[in-house]
């Protein structure tokens, strides 16, 4: 712990955002395995909200590591490092007054306790983006899973690496049964309900 460190009151709190924005701020951490349609969600989500006014970002897991986290690897600790800048860095633009979709593999349940932890009084929300092992390595958009099962890639979660189901998510969106239309609806509709945002 580093010590002499006195973080600054703000003189503009969240909730003053919330007013200017005519929203409120949240995290909703999209959770799944590669190929599940995790940054594909967020994205389409984030668009949809652009222009209904909303002012949303998302932090995707390969964009993430080409500069924040561009320094770690793949093996257990890295990831959760990973995780760990990557929730900071929300929780920082979720007090900016911005709602944030961070789409993350998130594979280990001890880390996204540690993000329900790391929000603790703060809007946030697990979605877990389920797809079957077998439909991802089907639709292998960035040809992962075919390399890791020839032996090229070590680490690859759902192959070589586990990845441990959410207990219990805060919401579940099947991408491998929903369009993508379908999928946007369900996650436009639970802001709705937990009165993120607002119809008009």
């Amino acid at each position: 712990m580093v010590k002499n460190i006195y973080p600054f009151e703000a003189i503009v709190k969240q909730k003053d955002r919330h007013k200017l924005n005519g929203h409120k701020s949240a995290l909703l951490w999209f959770v799944g395995l590669s190929g599940s349609g995790k940054s594909t969600l967020a994205h389409s989500v984030e668009a949809r909200l652009h222009e209904m006014g909303i002012r949303s970002y998302v932090l995707d897991g390969d964009n993430v590591r080409t500069g924040l986290n561009k320094d770690l690897g793949l093996s257990p600790e890295d990831r959760k490092e990973n995780i760990r800048r990557v929730a900071e860095v929300a929780k920082l633009m979720v007090d900016a007054g911005l709602l944030v979709f961070a789409a993350f593999i998130t594979p280990y349940r001890e880390s996204r306790r540690f993000i329900r932890e790391t929000m603790k009084g703060w809007p946030y929300f697990e979605i877990y983006v389920k797809c079957s092992i077998q439909t991802c390595i089907k639709r292998d958009p960035k040809g992962l899973y075919q390399r890791a099962l020839k032996g090229e890639i070590e680490g690859m979660t759902g192959i070589s690496a586990p990845f441990e189901e959410p207990e219990s998510p805060d919401l579940i969106v099947e991408t491998d049964r929903l369009s993508l239309d379908e999928a946007v609806d369900r996650v436009i509709e639970f802001l709705l309900e937990k009165e993120i945002i607002y119809s008009e």
